[in-house]
């Protein structure tokens, strides 16, 4: 009869080492949470602007977007001048992403469109991502009035270096 306790302590065992080794809700899948992963990394980079030197900066990091605008002044005081213009809010949902800049010698920027991914093939060829949507730059001048000018964008991503793609 001694087999019965020697039964009994191996199905205690089994219950215990399952129990230890099971997980009460489903495990999300590994590829799932490495792809989300990528695809943020994906969408952050430098994107082309209005004119040919001038970009678009988006970093995803933490859920979080922030980023700026590399551009040229066009006026008296900064013509030719590069300036920066730091997003003040910015957010992506699903693809749909909107920024605007802080203001720098009375002019911002609204962008409301989408990140795409571009006709490139590898993340190493410019284009692989695309902003597509409505940019608005509004001005103020010296009387303090607001006006603004809106117009369809589709800037292009700047080739990412092969390190920062792995």
């Amino acid at each position: 009869m001694q087999t019965r306790p020697v039964l009994v302590s191996l199905l205690l065992m089994l219950i215990f080492v399952a129990g230890c080794t099971g997980q009460s809700a489903p495990a999300a899948n590994p590829s799932e949470q490495t792809q989300s992963v990528s695809n943020a990394d994906d969408l952050s980079g430098m994107y082309e602007f209005l004119r040919e030197g001038e970009f678009v900066q988006v970093t995803l990091e933490d859920g979080q977007v922030t980023g700026f605008v590399s551009r040229y002044g066009d006026s008296a005081s900064d013509k030719g001048a590069f300036l920066d213009q730091f997003f003040s809010k910015a957010a992506l949902d699903g693809n749909k992403l909107t920024f605007t800049t802080k203001p720098v010698h009375d002019l911002w920027y609204e962008f409301a469109g989408t990140i795409d991914r571009g006709t490139a093939k590898a993340p190493t060829d410019e284009g692989y991502r695309v902003l597509r949507g409505k940019l608005t730059q509004f001005t103020t001048d010296a009387s303090k009035k607001v006006t603004s000018k809106t117009r369809d964008v589709e800037f292009k991503s700047f080739p990412k270096d092969a390190d920062d793609t792995q």
